[in-house]
């Protein structure tokens, strides 16, 4: 399968955003592909105030099931999130857990204003009821598989296919 260039998804991504960001909004990442898009997107969409950035392992509903994961990082939310528009960002869209558990865990740092979802990649079938304001593309995927956006040591970011192991 040939999957689509991450930078172009970037730039598509970027254009869709820049009629809805302020100097007011704010980016939130998603690790760890999300804080990749977060970073840059900041830079080409021009904005002032600083990223946020969140790990929601602890706030996933699988939690028990799967375990902590053994490289969490610290969320960072460097700006009061009371009444602010938060543009939440991560890089692949699919059954909408790990949007659900960010929403969560923004919440709990305060009452946003608005919070809006962009990612790269929206592949479908969802688990609960979220949609992206801002998607770089759609891909339908097997189950079996799994996308993953990768930042080369360049910086340049691309996806990549994996078979991911399904319950018996």
């Amino acid at each position: 399968m040939n999957l689509p260039n991450a930078e172009q998804l970037l730039t598509r991504l970027a254009k869709k955003m820049r009629p809805d960001v302020t100097k007011n909004t704010v980016l939130v990442g998603i690790y760890t592909g999300g804080v990749w898009l977060a970073e840059r997107l900041h830079k080409d969409l021009a904005c002032t105030l600083p990223i946020g950035t969140l790990d929601v392992s602890f706030y996933r509903d699988d939690f028990h099931e799967i375990g902590l994961h053994p490289q969490v990082k610290p969320s960072n939310i460097p700006f009061e999130v009371e009444g602010r528009h938060i543009i939440l960002i991560d890089d692949v869209l699919y059954t909408g857990r790990t949007i659900r558990a960010a929403i969560n865990e923004l919440f709990d740092y305060g009452r946003p204003a608005s919070i809006r979802l962009a990612t790269l990649v929206d592949r479908g079938e969802r688990e609960m009821p979220i949609a992206a304001n801002y998607i770089g593309t759609d891909i339908i995927l097997p189950e079996d598989k799994m996308l993953a956006l990768e930042q080369g040591d360049n910086g340049k970011l691309s996806l990549s296919l994996y078979d991911k192991a399904l319950p018996e």
